[in-house]
């Protein structure tokens, strides 16, 4: 009875914090999250289309892929070894030791939906799904089929005991931090705990098991995740032993057995001056450390991380927000090291890029974070899902000879699935609040009902924003003195990226202009934001207006790579040439040094996307080896929306001098 009591006053315990931390979400951070749960986005809008498919084609479609390749199975196989120790299974599908985490990942992304679309048969299979997982937990907490499926023969990478692999191949803290940020989405959007005390049980046994005191493993991440997935869920049960362990993983590394930059083990971590190494364990660990300067004020982990951030932004950064300019280990590259046919730039590393920059902005408060963030967002991140959501990428080039092809999945489903729990939690990087200042991040058609200085408002969006730079800003209910900020593009300011890494190339001089009311605001400019603080009546609107003109950009003159060459840009839409629209060889296309533009449409997979016409200049040989010089019209589509249409060529990168060109033999 005593043990009932306790257990009950325990459970009543941590249910308060819980309360308590949701109420005060992203607490810590001084400027909070606006979280998903107080966002509906427009259908028929830009991101309502993408959130359409993600309900409609890959979230069905990722479960299905989970069922078939056997993801179910291995949490049911080590339920019933569990039940039969006689009984022992071999992990299914291709055999990762990470494939625990595809439905993780996918749950996560469905549970942002159920609550902007309620779905009583998807709720329904998501708890099915929870049940098949939550059988395969042992009984300490302990969650890891690789190992219970057959734990005298395990997983090949999975090590002989616990933890003992866990830097190199095994992913057990990997799994554990995609299970921590699936379970606290899921109790987010629906109220039920079953996936959380499923997490909060494994890392449980983590904080156990692993640290420095006399019998625990020592050991940290060889794949990082854990960290953000292990604040995300402090910050849900207000148990700090969770942050702790975030944080013990971060101090730790670089003073463990493996030690190389690979893993960005190589030195501890306030010492890391530089992005390298895999570039998807980078992002997250980086996005963990923001975490971790956040929410214990750790001002060495503060210095570390923007420092880290400069570099990316301002020497490993492609003109896509894309990161991770080789295939070798999937890594950054060296310093301006920027490739466009044989860039990696795979679609985890692009969702890393937007977890850091949201957490750099929320510690920070300035816009070139989102300015960072909305180029990966429109660019590297939607260019590795299809417009329909059936097919990926892996990698996302800036360059194309037609060795590219979109896949319904993966072997290594990293990707597809990490896809999946993405673009459903797109509402909650629209909006922020501070005190009695709210945040505009993102423009986009959508509803937000939020309290801003402690009085509630409603605001609704409408624009067709990245088609056009007219957003207008209703307040729908709520009124009082309260600040709103809304963000300037840096690309609206002539300013591309928040470095000198990439600038125009062009004379233009866009503008932009703020009105309430009809009339011209009062306000301020203050780190990237146009303030307007008044007293704010229903009924009030904002009109914001961004000239949008096509733009052509240049690199810094150490990315050797695009000597001679300008891409071309609009709003914060990258444009590339695809061979679908033009008859020239696109390798073979030489710019006009001050090429004009003009507006088109295409509709591509059902999608109707703003097409750029220029006219330009293609070059060949004849057969005698005379060069023939030929005007031609070049058609530009969004990158995102390349490969659509079978294999070809494709180049971001277009020559503006004849020195770029490469003019193909005659035939």
């Amino acid at each position: 009875m005593k043990k009932k009591i306790f257990f009950t006053l325990t459970l009543l315990t941590a249910t308060c914090r819980m309360a308590e931390a949701q109420s005060h979400d992203n607490s810590g951070y001084p400027i909070a999250q606006v979280p998903f749960t107080s966002v509906k986005v427009d259908a028929n809008t830009f991101w309502g289309e993408r959130l359409k498919a993600s309900r409609e084609v890959t979230i069905p479609l990722a479960f299905s892929k989970s069922e078939e390749t056997g993801r179910y199975t291995n949490f049911s196989n080590a339920a019933l070894h569990m039940k039969d120790t006689t009984q022992v299974f071999k992990v299914n599908g291709v055999g990762y030791s990470f494939d625990d985490t595809d439905p993780y990942k996918i749950i996560e992304g469905a549970s942002y939906l159920l609550q902007t679309y309620p779905d009583k048969k998807l709720e329904a299979y998501v708890d099915s799904v929870i049940s098949v997982i939550a059988s395969a937990q042992e009984p300490d907490g302990y969650l890891y089929t690789a190992r219970t499926q057959n734990p005298a023969a395990p997983h090949h990478w999975a090590g002989a005991t616990r933890w003992s692999k866990v830097e190199d191949l095994s992913h057990e803290f990997y799994n554990l931090g995609h299970l921590c940020e699936a379970a606290v989405a899921h109790w987010q959007a629906t109220g039920k705990r079953s996936l959380l005390d499923i997490a909060i049980r494994y890392a449980d046994c983590v904080c156990r098991e692993v640290g420095e005191k006399p019998g625990q493993a020592c050991v940290v991440p060889g794949h990082q995740i854990a960290e953000m997935g292990l604040a995300k869920l402090y910050l849900a049960t207000g148990d700090k032993k969770y942050l702790e362990q975030a944080k013990f993983f971060l101090d730790k590394r670089g003073h463990t057995t493996i030690r190389h930059e690979y893993s960005q083990s190589h030195l501890p971590v306030l010492q890391q001056k530089e992005a390298v190494g895999h570039a998807v364990r980078a992002g997250y660990m980086y996005a963990g450390m923001a975490d971790v300067a956040a929410l214990t004020g750790d001002k060495g982990y503060i210095a570390a991380i923007d420092t880290i951030w400069e570099n990316i932004v301002g020497k490993k950064y492609y003109i896509t927000g894309g990161v991770g300019a080789t295939n070798h280990g999937e890594a950054f590259g060296r310093n301006y090291q920027l490739p466009n046919l044989t860039a990696y730039c795979e679609t985890c590393a692009a969702i890393a890029q937007v977890y850091l920059n949201y957490r750099l902005f929320l510690l920070h408060g300035e816009s070139k974070y989102y300015d960072a963030l909305e180029r990966t967002l429109y660019n590297g991140v939607i260019s590795g899902i299809s417009i329909d959501g059936g097919r990926f990428f892996y990698p996302n080039p800036l360059a194309s000879e037609g060795q590219h092809e979109r896949q319904p999945w993966f072997g290594c489903a990293c990707c597809p699935s990490n896809a999946s729990r993405f673009i459903p939690s797109l509402p909650q990087y629209i909006y922020a609040v501070k005190d009695r200042s709210l945040y505009i991040n993102l423009f986009a058609g959508n509803t937000v009902r939020t309290k801003v200085g402690g009085r509630t408002i409603e605001l609704q969006q409408t624009t067709n924003y990245p088609w056009e730079g007219d957003i207008n800003i209703d307040l729908k209910k709520g009124s009082g003195e309260f600040a709103i900020h809304v963000r300037i593009p840096g690309w609206a300011k002539g300013k591309v990226v928040p470095s000198d890494l990439y600038t125009y190339a062009d004379n233009k001089n866009p503008s932009y202009r703020i009105m309430i009311n009809g009339e011209p605001a009062d306000g301020e400019l203050q780190h990237g934001y146009f303030v307007i603080d008044r007293k704010w009546k229903k009924g009030d609107r904002i009109h914001v207006h961004f000239d949008m003109e096509a733009r052509t950009v240049k690199s810094h003159n150490r990315v050797i790579e695009n000597h001679g060459r300008v891409a071309v840009e609009r709003g914060p839409l990258v444009y590339c040439a695809e061979w679908p629209d033009n008859e020239c060889n696109i390798s073979s296309v030489l710019l006009n040094q001050q090429p004009a533009f003009s507006l088109g449409n295409k509709d591509i997979q059902g999608s109707k996307i703003q097409t750029l016409m220029t006219e330009a200049q293609s070059l060949s040989y004849t057969p005698n080896g005379t060069l023939v010089i030929k005007d031609t019209p070049l058609t530009l589509i969004p990158y995102y929306a390349w490969a659509h249409r079978g294999r070809g060529q494709m180049a971001v990168w277009l020559p503006i001098n004849v020195s770029a060109v490469s003019v193909p033999p005659a035939k």
